[in-house]
């Protein structure tokens, strides 16, 4: 048996654990941005592209070599990271306690959502970019796979409670569930609010209720 079909086994034999007992694994996610491939350019230089420094734990991203600084209207913040690949529309992601670093106002909001959100200039080793919306603080949610949504009994768009144990245990509540075929099973939550509960990456949740349905 190679090494990856027991690699296969073992991921299968987790997922079954967890899907038992009703437990997610958690990852803090530090700021950083996703770029278009029209930003990219300029603030790299014309025809560049992304260099992978690392996988992330979703399939198909990547922590990218690259960091840009984020220039608000009291302060910056410098080696923010860029992940990978280029999307459609460039949003960065920050903790609600870089917004007052920044002087903004971030809303709480699902990726991909930001319509009306905060403008915030980019700055990159070629050029700067300034972006009227699309920096967001990411609102606590949990990815999982379809094949996951089905043994939790839960839907894409559903809100749940999700509990941690430790010496700060805290039960977080309106974590929104994103299902896709796409998806890895994982809740994240950012810094700010990993550090008040003082969880570590890999530490488990426990999904105790489903606080509202899709729709």
């Amino acid at each position: 048996m190679n090494k990856e079909a027991i690699r296969e086994i073992v991921q299968e034999i987790v997922r079954n654990t967890l899907q038992q007992s009703k437990k997610v694994p958690i990852a803090a996610s530090n700021r950083h941005i996703h770029l278009s491939p029209e930003h990219v350019e300029r603030l790299f230089g014309r025809g560049y592209k992304l260099n992978k420094l690392k996988d992330l734990s979703q399939p198909n991203q990547f922590a990218a070599k690259e960091t840009v600084t984020l220039i608000g209207p009291k302060g910056k913040i410098a080696n923010v990271r860029v992940l990978g690949p280029a999307r459609g529309s460039t949003q960065a992601e920050i903790s609600l306690f870089d917004g007052f670093s920044l002087g903004v106002k971030p809303p709480i909001r699902t990726s991909g959502d930001i319509k009306g959100s905060e403008a915030i200039t980019i700055q990159g080793p070629r050029g700067q970019v300034t972006i009227e919306e699309g920096l967001i603080c990411a609102a606590r949610h949990i990815h999982m796979h379809t094949i996951d949504g089905e043994a939790f009994g839960v839907h894409d768009g559903d809100h749940v409670q999700v509990k941690v144990d430790g010496e700060r245990g805290v039960i977080f509540s309106n974590v929104l569930i994103r299902i896709s075929s796409k998806y890895k099973l994982e809740m994240h939550l950012d810094l700010d609010e990993a550090n008040a509960a003082n969880i570590k990456n890999g530490q488990l949740g426990e999904i105790v209720a489903v606080e509202s349905k899709r729709g």
